[in-house]
């Protein structure tokens, strides 16, 4: 693992860290929010391109969207934002937004129409990652200027079939569904890039927070917006540094260097339970930990292969000693809250099951590489899986990288094994349903990198035509029980092997207040928080 770089002196507050045993520095300024988390995930800040944690934490600053949520009121789902109210046609296929008067970006252009729909035709041309959020309501880079259209102050969307409302109104609410300032954006155009370069690492929103800097696997710095529409942020500036290792974050947060601590081990949660200042919040996460197993690998395409991995993981081991506290066994892939949602937990560790599984397959001894990032649960996550496999005569050798590095590898379908974290994009069952398990094009060619599925090289066994059948269906409780029906088979067939749901447990200054990490959207809002 990489050591702790020090940012703090040179970036933050202009101090260095003092050696343990000395007295404690001086709290953090009262209008600036400083954050320890691990954000080496964070590959693009583009919100046409940005499909991790890290990047979802900051685009929820930066960007406004046609539909938003409140952080201090999650259970109201969507509501305005960009735009303040919203009809939908007799057919069902066409939402026209209008959009809030008086709105400005940060570098003082207005926000338009002509914006909102260039930044969704944009997402949809440049044809990024999370593009297919977008793209499964029929829209192409050839038909983006007539299914996406301007009228006035009005953006009209019009969907290639009906879906249900709520659904669309839900996708805009994801990290793509940020609107990006054209005329910033497009000045900064190279190559018909449709300014993708420049806004990977730079701003052009018009939300509670600008972009100061983004230093990779070292720290983001965010400026507020003054003139924010909901009110100026009482946190002025907002640094998130990247942090790997819990004992450090502790030790910052013990000695108030940093507000907030993002990625605490459970023995450094139980460690701070009795410190003086800090309080520690628990809140259950949309995030699911799993592991998906290649099936371009001759023999872990094979059923009985598949069914046999899942009974050679620990999982009361893991939750009972490294993860306490922070996970909950879940084996299914919509986490719990969710319509649709199932608690059918059928796997436990049974060497002598799994062993019987892979005489079945023809399998004998056989060594394979786990790609893992340089997270302390993840590597635990890939030794446990080490032994247990062992146990079935399967070598694992784990090969631990940056999130982007080991990311990129599993996106290029390269690693047998991925141990993998997800998170929903919006809080419609679909999002998971149409990641896990619909894969409509399998060929390498499809590029279709957003799709899990798809990274894993699985063609899903039917499951995308019932994907695609639930996310058109009408009634709440017919669409209910065929996710329950679609989780029971992928459960059986699905080369995943989902483990964990995540319980984020945060260490804080007590002084800070109305800090909401998003609940199952996975992103933190930093507009509403004070000290």
């Amino acid at each position: 693992m990489k050591p702790f770089k020090n940012i703090m002196a040179s970036v933050v507050l202009g101090m260095a860290l003092a050696a343990p045993g000395l007295p404690a520095l001086a709290e953090t300024p009262p209008n600036m929010l400083v954050i320890a988390a691990e954000i080496d995930d964070l590959t693009s800040l583009d919100p046409a391109q940005s499909f991790e944690f890290s990047g979802s934490d900051v685009s929820r600053n930066i960007y406004r969207k046609l539909v938003n949520f409140d952080p201090l009121n999650l259970e109201a789902g969507y509501g305005p934002d960009i735009a303040e109210s919203w009809t939908v046609s007799e057919d069902g296929q066409t939402i026209t937004f209008t959009i809030r008067d008086g709105l400005s970006f940060h570098s003082g252009n207005p926000v338009r129409a002509e914006d909102v729909a260039f930044s969704l035709r944009r997402a949809v041309i440049l044809n990024k990652t999370p593009s297919f959020i977008l793209t499964q309501f029929g829209f192409t880079a050839d038909n983006a200027g007539d299914t996406i259209s301007v009228d006035g102050n009005s953006v009209s969307i019009t969907t290639d079939k009906r879906y249900a409302t709520s659904f669309v109104l839900n996708c805009l609410t994801s990290t793509i569904g940020g609107i990006v300032d054209e005329k910033v954006v497009m000045s900064h155009e190279a190559d018909g890039d449709m300014g993708n370069a420049w806004l990977s690492l730079n701003s052009a929103g018009s939300g509670a927070y600008s972009l100061v800097s983004w230093k990779p696997n070292e720290s983001i710095t965010l400026q507020s917006n003054p003139g924010f529409y909901l009110g100026a942020p009482a946190m002025e500036r907002v640094v998130v540094q990247h942090v790997a290792e819990s004992s450090t974050q502790r030790l910052m947060l013990e000695r108030g260097d940093i507000d907030v601590a993002r990625n605490l081990s459970p023995e450094d949660v139980a460690g701070l339970s009795d410190a003086d200042g800090v309080a520690i919040d628990s809140e259950m996460r949309g995030r699911l930990m799993y592991i998906a197993v290649s099936q371009k690998h001759p023999e872990l395409s094979k059923p009985q292969v598949r069914q046999a991995i899942k009974y050679l993981i620990d999982y009361d081991g893991m939750v009972n000693s490294f993860l306490n506290g922070q996970y909950v066994i879940h084996q299914n892939f919509l986490p719990r809250t969710y319509l649709g949602a199932v608690d059918e937990n059928p796997f436990s560790l049974n060497i002598e099951k799994a062993r019987a599984l892979l005489a079945e397959a023809g399998v004998g001894e056989m060594t394979l590489e786990i790609g893992v990032r340089e997270a302390q649960e993840r590597i635990e996550i890939a030794q446990t899986l080490q032994n247990t496999f062992a146990q079935a005569g399967i070598t694992i050798n784990i090969t631990v990288g940056t999130a982007k590095q080991v990311l990129g590898r599993y996106r290029a379908r390269e690693l047998d094994i991925y141990v993998g974290a997800w998170g929903p994009d919006y809080p419609d069952p679909h999002t998971n349903a149409g990641t896990f398990a619909y894969n409509p094009d399998n060929t390498d060619e499809a590029g279709a990198t957003g799709l899990l599925a798809w990274r894993n090289s699985w063609d899903t066994g039917g499951l995308t035509e019932q994907v695609a059948a639930a996310v058109v269906e009408g009634d709440r409780e017919v669409r209910a029980q065929m996710y329950a029906d679609i989780q029971a088979q992928f459960r059986d067939t699905a080369p995943f092997a989902v483990m964990f749901q995540k319980i984020e447990q945060t260490g804080r200054a007590d002084n800070v207040a109305n800090m909401n990490l998003g609940g199952a959207i996975t992103a933190v809002s930093y507009w509403p928080i004070t000290k």
